[in-house]
């Protein structure tokens, strides 16, 4: 089918970014990367009960789940006096070969047999150490690729993309390992960023042009983290965002002891909480490229109310049917969420800092749902799961009205001004 025609098929808010030929190249190579990713969220725990020493597995399954990710917020802040320096492209395509290359190794030493769990970790972290530069790349690059009134539509795009990849990305892994191991499956993560690596260097005409001509950080001694302290704006953008991933972590702990506890039921019903929600989020990510003509603000706000308010009726004694509706609401809620976020942060930047402000954002919220997660336990120990979903609905309709009332004292006094030139760094 012609291009033009496949085209049409597409709601009028998303038509234009595929005139856009390396939009239209990249979309698919990151859609790839997400879906390898999707299928080592199973098979880098999976392979770590297989290689870890009799009694030892919870400590290796830990150690590598947070390797996997954690690193990134290190790489973020140790590197970032030599990594702000490169293009957007650059910083994506370096990211995706040391990923390949890194993860590439986990099946090569499991078929040799050398795949020791320090090695296994230590394999794990070297690949994701630039994950954080890795993802302001991506989004820095889509910034330059296309004109502002279009960035919302194409965050959402790409945002869509990931949590699709959270449905099927687990789904493909379970019925992969009926045929062959784990490793495996991460060396087909590997092949995924190989794929990205390569479409992102064959980038050119307006991402290199675009590249080429943007003012590029090249020694000024401010960092991404004292440009966020000097604007209010991007700041308050990135606590919203960081509680708001803060009081979510408990969700992940109580959900499945509502289900046992509470609901008295198994792996299927979690199951299938988990695929409405990410079907939702897929759903409401969609719409956030209709959303561009309305303030972001307002309904970043409303986003994070409203997903708190899909959690009370938890807390309310709420049915199995009851609550998976609402659960599965809450994920429609969320889905427009990190679009309206990226495209804040990209408006609002100077084109010379965006990567360096989103490789600190990137960093900052690592460690949110894993601080969240780990009260997430002592928490549902204390109060029950049904009340701290609760509990974490409330707070998150709470963090909404504070970040509101914050808001409109700030611009009052001047503070929601945002960067217009480059050149007020």
């Amino acid at each position: 089918m012609p291009l033009s025609s496949t085209t049409r098929l597409l709601p009028p808010t998303y038509r234009p970014l595929f005139a856009h030929v390396e939009f239209r190249r990249l979309l698919p190579a990151l859609a790839a990367s997400d879906l390898g990713d999707g299928m080592s969220v199973v098979a880098v725990a999976w392979l770590a009960v297989l290689i870890a020493p009799p009694g030892q597995s919870g400590l290796v399954v830990g150690a590598a789940v947070a390797a996997y990710a954690l690193p990134g917020a290190v790489g973020a802040l140790v590197f970032g006096r030599w990594l702000r320096r490169l293009v957007p492209r650059r910083l994506l395509a370096a990211d995706s070969w040391l990923r390949a290359l890194l993860l590439g190794c986990v099946p090569l030493a499991w078929a040799t047999g050398v795949l020791h769990p320090v090695l296994y970790v230590a394999l794990l972290a070297g690949s994701s150490v630039l994950h954080a530069w890795g993802g302001a790349g991506k989004y820095s690059l889509i910034s330059q690729m296309l004109p502002p009134d279009q960035r919302l539509a194409a965050n959402a795009l790409v945002s869509s993309s990931g949590s699709a990849s959270v449905i099927v990305g687990p789904a493909l892994a379970g019925f992969l390992a009926a045929v062959v191991s784990p490793a495996w499956i991460i060396g087909l993560d590997a092949l995924s960023f190989v794929v990205l690596a390569v479409q992102v260097g064959r980038l050119g005409g307006a991402a290199k042009a675009v590249a080429t001509a943007a003012p590029v950080d090249t020694g000024r001694s401010a960092t991404g983290l004292r440009l966020l302290r000097s604007q209010p704006e991007l700041l308050g953008v990135l606590a919203l965002t960081w509680f708001f991933n803060f009081l979510y972590g408990p969700v992940e702990v109580a959900l499945p002891l509502h289900v046992t506890d509470d609901l008295h039921s198994g792996a299927s019903l979690l199951g299938l909480y988990w695929t409405l929600f990410g079907a939702g989020a897929v759903l409401g990510g969609l719409t956030a490229g209709a959303l561009s003509k309305l303030p972001h603000w307002p309904v970043t706000l409303g986003i994070v109310a409203g997903w708190g308010l899909m959690l009370v009726p938890f807390g309310l004694g709420a049915t199995a049917g009851i609550s998976l509706v609402c659960f599965a609401l809450g994920g429609m809620i969320y889905g427009p969420f990190t679009a309206l976020s990226f495209t804040l942060f990209q408006d609002r930047t100077p084109a010379a800092w965006l990567t360096t402000v989103l490789a600190v954002r990137g960093a900052a919220l690592l460690t949110a749902s894993p601080v969240g997660t780990a009260l997430g336990g002592p928490l549902s120990a204390a109060m029950g799961p049904r009340q701290v979903l609760a509990a974490s609905g409330m707070a998150t309709i709470t963090l909404a009205v504070v970040a509101t009332v914050a808001r409109a004292w700030g611009t009052r006094r001047g503070g929601g001004r945002s960067f217009n030139r480059a050149e007020e760094v």
